[in-house]
């Protein structure tokens, strides 16, 4: 299983998503920023339970959810990233 970094930090969380409110354009492919990892912590049927989803830095990805699931995504980087106020990397 892929793991974080040891020197990334949290930045961000989204609110937890279901099958139901998962924003479409996680649905599609997508991509963190450079030098953001993103991992999937499930709450309820995601992945395998109890196990979380890494998403390296600038990787084309999607969540394709299979039946029921609840769980939200926490944004990492290193500390030579600078966040914006929005929790995008400043330009």
């Amino acid at each position: 299983m892929k793991t974080l970094p040891p020197d990334l930090h949290l930045t961000r969380r989204t609110p937890e998503f279901t099958a139901s409110t998962i924003p479409v354009g996680l649905l599609h492919d997508h991509r963190t920023e450079p030098g953001v990892w993103g991992m999937m912590i499930e709450e309820r049927h995601l992945l395998l339970p109890g196990r979380s989803g890494i998403v390296e830095q600038a990787v084309k990805h999607q969540v394709m959810p299979f039946g029921p699931v609840r769980f939200h995504v926490e944004f990492h980087a290193g500390p030579d990233v600078v966040m914006a106020p929005t929790g995008s990397p400043a330009r």
